[in-house]
């Protein structure tokens, strides 16, 4: 609790904290347009983890995905930016 840090979480504990408590938790704590941005990334996940796939939304949510990194990329700094998140575009495909 000292530093404040979630560790040793399986991987599905981390998609829960993604698709369903991280819009919960920063509701009342960041601008609107952030949280907006970060709600709409965590909506994508779910939307592309649910067991039933849409085959002919897949093409509105990798223009989503699109917009959704542009919008981060103006409120967050270039250093947050690696290879890794950008592999959210070739997600979708």
């Amino acid at each position: 609790m000292q530093d404040l840090k979630l560790v040793d979480l399986k991987s599905h504990d981390c998609h829960i904290l993604m698709q369903q408590l991280l819009p919960v938790a920063i509701r009342g704590i960041l601008p609107k347009s952030v949280r907006q941005t970060i709600t709409r990334l965590c909506a994508f996940f779910s939307s592309i983890c649910s067991k039933v796939i849409d085959h002919l939304k897949l093409d509105e949510l990798q223009a989503e995905i699109v917009i959704i990194l542009c919008q981060l990329e103006i409120f967050f700094p270039l250093s947050f930016f690696d290879i890794m998140v950008h592999l959210l575009v070739h997600l979708v495909r």
